[in-house]
């Protein structure tokens, strides 16, 4: 029987609106442009930071690595030109951390101001700011570690509000049964921001120099920022370009799961719902390895392999192209299991949460011991990466089924937790492996792991896929 039968024997509405040339899909496409945007400006430091120490040879090569170095062709003479400084591991650490100081502190704030004010010029204005700090990072950095610390902890501050902002304006804009697809497309920016800005930021040191990829990453986020301002609206129905078909789908399917009654907001019952802790538990776990690769998978490549900034940008990046693929051919699975399938929302996100972090935590322990095998120790990390992706259609969006009213404040809280790998995550690895020897990356990877494989039990116990019954008046639940 057609689902749009269904639907009207059912008594549910069966309006729809084509997803080809819609402003909710648009919406999508802008909102990956701009996590695009903000990824890149959070990783090209990784890459960049290699090129800034005073370790390398006139040739370009580290000058010493676990495994044999790779040859790689002389550098340009006019490039290079930039300071490098002599910044121990420890400082490395703190260096690559401090953004996520200032990250933690605007998560919650930006979910309820996100609420309260709208989405649109908060979110915009938190990139453009992160936008403006790291066009002056290499002032900051010639300053000393402490100035650019506190830049990078600035630039954390403008992101922080990023995710939950978003979240909140899905609230009002993705439909019950399109919201994996939808907000898979949006948040796969992140991996497209990480795919294109490592390599990319091994070609500006290679070619120019590190300074340059602040520059021009910068430039980048500055045109989103002009198109988000002219093109996005908060709700459909401020909207100036929707059709009254497309507004009539998105306000109808939302209607029974929305509540806006002025200012109140149930923090006692957030606070003790246990379907939140599990998604806090879940992303917790997840960040920190995803967080582990992201900042130090440069640092890996180059002290532990061998690679040369040339080649370190490209294979760093390699993990997170089928990071991105899997997530948004996830996102289509997800919403056709439950749609046309009918499975459960509960069983949609905890099965995609479980191959998200038991898949990675299994692959990224192999990579420690694949020695210098280099073609192996790339597949493995690549493997890891790109089954994290699967979790785009797990808990990571978990937060719009059990309270959509309250999204953005939910997503910052979690957010919050998560985080903290982030922040500790760098520090307590570059303390691991204060000799890059293989032996000290193989215990970061196994406490990577653990906490991967705790997260991923703990958010199938305690999940759930309903709305609750503190965020709506009148308690529904879509699709459990």
């Amino acid at each position: 029987m057609h689902l749009t039968t269904l639907c009207f024997l059912c008594g549910l509405p069966s309006l729809s609106a084509p997803a080809c040339c819609s402003s909710r899909y648009g919406l999508s496409l802008l909102s990956c442009y701009g996590f695009f945007v903000a990824y890149a400006l959070r990783v090209n430091l990784s890459v960049a930071m290699v090129d800034m120490l005073n370790n390398t040879d006139a040739s370009g090569n580290t000058s010493k690595s676990v495994c044999p170095a790779h040859p790689s062709p002389a550098r340009p003479i006019y490039n290079h030109t930039a300071s490098v400084y002599d910044w121990d591991s420890e400082t490395q650490g703190w260096i690559l951390g401090s953004f996520f100081y200032g990250y933690i502190l605007t998560q919650i704030p930006g979910g309820y101001l996100a609420r309260k004010y709208g989405a649109k010029w908060l979110l915009g204005l938190g990139i453009l700011g992160t936008v403006v700090f790291t066009l002056l990072t290499p002032v900051a950095a010639d300053l000393g570690a402490g100035y650019l610390i506190a830049v990078r902890v600035l630039e954390g501050i403008g992101e922080g509000v990023t995710f939950p902002a978003m979240h909140a304006m899905w609230a009002f804009w993705a439909p019950p049964m399109e919201r994996s697809r939808l907000l898979t497309i949006a948040y796969t920016g992140a991996q497209l921001g990480t795919v294109v800005a490592l390599p990319l930021s091994a070609q500006i040191c290679f070619y120019l120099d590190w300074t340059w990829v602040f520059y021009i990453f910068g430039i980048v986020g500055i045109v989103w920022f002009i198109l988000w301002a002219l093109l996005v609206s908060n709700t459909p129905s401020t909207h100036p370009r929707i059709t009254e078909q497309e507004r009539l789908y998105i306000t109808s399917s939302l209607n029974k799961e929305l509540t806006l009654s002025g200012d109140h907001i149930p923090w006692g019952s957030i606070l003790t719902s246990m379907p939140l802790w599990a998604i806090v538990v879940a992303h917790f776990s997840y960040n920190w390895t995803f967080y582990t690769l992201l900042t130090l998978l440069p640092t890996y490549m180059s002290d532990v392999l061998g690679f040369s900034i040339k080649e370190n940008g490209a294979l760093s990046a390699l993990p997170y192209i089928g990071c991105g693929l899997l997530a948004v051919l996830g996102g289509q699975l997800a919403d056709y299991l439950r749609e046309n399938c009918f499975y459960r929302t509960v069983v949609v996100r905890k099965a995609f949460s479980l191959v998200g972090m038991i898949g990675p935590a299994v692959f990224i322990v192999a990579a420690g011991y694949t020695g210098c095998n280099y073609i192996l120790a790339v597949a493995f990390l690549s493997i890891s990466s790109s089954l994290g992706g699967i979790v785009a259609s797990g808990f990571n969006i978990n937060h719009l089924d059990i309270a959509p009213s309250y999204a953005g404040i939910l997503l910052g809280i979690t957010n919050s937790f998560a985080t903290i790998p982030g922040m500790v995550g760098p520090v307590i690895a570059r303390a691991l492996t204060k000799n890059n020897t293989i032996e000290e990356w193989q215990t970061v990877f196994y406490i990577s792991a653990g906490i991967n494989l705790f997260g991923a039990v703990f958010y199938t116990v305690f999940g759930q896929g309903v709305v609750q019954p503190w965020a709506v008046h009148n308690p529904h639940s879509h699709g459990n």
